[in-house]
């Protein structure tokens, strides 16, 4: 598989990850590595991201949600590959 070939990325983060400018800062590593999509709250306390553009970034971006920088704290992430849907614009906040 091409690492440039687009991918979709969704993420789902565990832990004290609502309230502390996670979303915030989820959309601002992404944008920074060029990947459409979204930093969304779940009632269960989890953020789901969706990230798309080129494997090499979402991968990149699946590394920083699971390193000691993040706001808050990230207990773990779960991950789901799939192909890239398209109609995504900039990253939001949900």
């Amino acid at each position: 598989m091409d690492d440039t070939e687009p991918v979709r990325l969704t993420a789902w983060a565990h832990g004290r990850v609502q309230g502390v400018g996670f979303r915030w800062w989820v959309r601002s590593r992404a944008l920074e590595l060029g990947l459409v999509g979204s930093a969304s709250n779940l009632p269960d306390g989890r953020v789901e991201v969706v990230a798309e553009g080129p494997r090499t970034a979402c991968e990149r971006l699946l590394e920083l949600l699971r390193g000691p920088g993040t706001p808050g704290r990230v207990s773990t992430v779960t991950e789901r590959w799939s192909q890239p849907r398209g109609g995504l614009h900039g990253f939001v906040e949900r």
